[in-house]
């Protein structure tokens, strides 16, 4: 990934499922999952924003604010949210502006078989703005645990 802890995070201002504007400075003061993923209401991205759905009041009790990134469309992203009462956002980065910023695009192996594509990760940015975890090639049903520990940890909850 291109970003590192440490770094400032790369700006993201993008349209979510309802097509209102979200942007990761307006969320200053709070910490802020940016996860990746590489296209809605696919087995492996179902199980990835559901994770965070069951998780949604652990979040919400840090204080912390959930986004998912994939390069879909707006219908797409609205009919996934919809489909799995997901209650966090998920922006639509069909030009992978912020996706190449995080470094999230780049080469797969799936079954022997190598392709160009999102990798699905996971970004914990911290109050100040500042990344404070990156998780490159997480798993699945990884990104609520992985996250959680270090909100918590920027919470002093450690």
């Amino acid at each position: 990934m291109k970003v590192s802890v440490g770094d400032p995070a790369p700006a993201i201002s993008l349209p979510d499922q309802d097509g209102q504007v979200w942007s990761l400075e307006e969320h200053r003061g709070r910490p802020v999952v940016v996860y990746f993923f590489p296209k809605a209401d696919t087995p492996g991205c179902t199980t990835q924003a559901c994770d965070i759905r069951d998780h949604w009041a652990e979040f919400g009790e840090l204080g912390a604010e959930v986004v998912g990134i994939s390069p879909d469309e707006q219908g797409a992203m609205t009919a996934f949210a919809g489909k799995y009462d997901l209650p966090h956002r998920l922006l639509g980065d069909p030009d992978r502006t912020v996706i190449d910023a995080y470094g999230a695009w780049g080469e797969k192996k799936m079954y022997g078989r190598v392709s160009e594509g999102i990798i699905r990760s996971s970004v914990v940015v911290d109050p100040d703005g500042k990344v404070a975890a990156v998780f490159a090639r997480i798993q699945a049903k990884q990104q609520s645990e992985k996250s959680l520990a270090t909100v918590r940890a920027l919470a002093g909850e450690a």
